[in-house]
């Protein structure tokens, strides 16, 4: 098991080489060996535990988040002409069966391409933006730029009616706004600023960074919330009470990272503070881990999977702290980080087969010992593992210096 002992504790250097070897010798060769339709196109996201393909409706945001992974791959660990092959590779199953007659994006297909399930939400739309505005980076293509470009766009004329049609709301109920698309347009503009006008990419990212940092923080609370009102009040519902800490966590090290590129070094501090108050509300002083969902007035959620602790909850926590150390060298940020590194390698790491679990129950037990889903796929943990090396390996460097 890769706990820390009290000897190694934080030994920076040591754990950046531990996550990199969990990338690349566990992690990636699982999706190369297991995921690739190579009949068909695209990738298998359904793999049981030994990485046996268990369904093959193949869902967008899957197929795109994979393409985005193996295209990061190719840039900014090595360029292997193998994973540029895989990541073009679901790119073209995606250019080819992926999008409506509109251009908005399917959330599901059968194995052949056969559209399923239709593009009720802008998730999907989101993703493939992703996956092909870092294709382009790492192979410059025209196709890939107007795809990313067009399908950016979109996304911008949809934000404020994400689910079109597909919207259940009554045009009489209350109005609110949801924190997900926010917090994928944050990191939208960073992922994508070498396609988006200078300009346009600053504006955008300073009005949905002061919608994150101000819109859905309570400040009486102390806590970020996943649904406020059209003008960022607090409802007290089923649904303005939702706290998510997973989300908030992530969003905060999208806002750290633009802030910590300008020059920010205040709301760095600020975003950093208000993650680690979520890791704080969010952790179960009983068993340890992070709740995947909390009710702000301490009322019983009305998710029934309240409890359950989730894979990408705990990485992209550590991803946060993982960045809370390299920008400001917060002695917080440590202790949290030791005690959840702890926590997730010994219990989310399979350590007979590779790839990781995904959901764990309150008390840290394995509930599905699957390592693909319809919404687990090869992103959180890979994408997690790669961050969290750079920003120790980045610390480490500092200090050298």
């Amino acid at each position: 098991m890769n706990t820390l002992q009290n000897s190694e504790t934080l030994n920076l250097k040591k754990l950046a080489r531990n996550y990199r070897q969990e990338l690349l010798s566990n992690v990636i060769p699982f999706w190369e060996s297991h995921s690739i339709d190579h009949s068909e196109g695209g990738y298998f996201t359904c793999l049981d535990r030994k990485g046996k393909v268990y369904d093959t409706d193949k869902f967008i945001w899957l197929q795109a988040r994979q393409v985005y992974t193996f295209s990061k791959l190719y840039l900014e660990v090595e360029a292997r002409s193998e994973w540029l092959e895989i990541a073009k590779h679901g790119a073209e199953f995606l250019i080819k069966n992926g999008r409506d007659e509109n251009g908005d994006w399917y959330f599901s297909l059968d194995r052949f391409g056969v559209p399923l399930v239709n593009s009720y939400n802008i998730f999907s739309d989101c993703f493939a933006a992703l996956a092909f505005g870092t294709l382009y980076k790492a192979d410059p293509h025209t196709k890939y730029k107007d795809i990313c470009l067009q399908t950016f766009e979109r996304i911008l004329q949809r934000q404020e009616n994400p689910k079109k049609s597909f919207n259940k709301v009554h045009p009489r109920a209350r109005k609110s706004q949801n924190f997900a698309l926010p917090m994928i347009i944050c990191n939208l503009s960073k992922e994508l600023s070498h396609l988006i006008d200078k300009k346009v990419a600053d504006q955008l990212a300073r009005d949905i960074e002061h919608k994150l940092m101000y819109d859905f923080y309570i400040e009486d609370k102390n806590l970020i919330l996943e649904n406020v009102g059209i003008d960022g009040h607090f409802m007290d519902t089923f649904d303005g009470r939702l706290v998510n800490p997973g989300h908030a966590i992530e969003a905060m090290w999208f806002v750290m990272d633009q802030a910590h590129a300008r020059g920010d070094h205040d709301m760095v501090k600020i975003a950093l503070k208000r993650a680690i108050r979520m890791i704080e509300y969010g952790w179960d002083n009983q068993h340890g881990g992070i709740f995947y969902f909390l009710d702000a007035g301490g009322h019983p959620p009305q998710q029934l999977e309240w409890d359950q602790k989730l894979w990408w909850t705990h990485l992209e926590a550590l991803v946060c702290l993982a960045k809370g150390i390299a920008y400001l060298d917060d002695s917080k940020c440590k202790m949290w980080f030791e005690k959840i590194h702890n926590y997730t390698w010994g219990n989310f790491k399979d350590n007979q087969y590779p790839e990781w679990f995904g959901y764990l129950n309150r008390q840290g037990e394995v509930l599905l010992n699957l390592k693909g889903g319809k919404w687990k796929g090869c992103f959180h943990v890979p994408r997690s593992l790669l961050l969290i090396s750079q920003s120790l390996e980045s610390t480490t460097s500092k200090s050298v210096k």
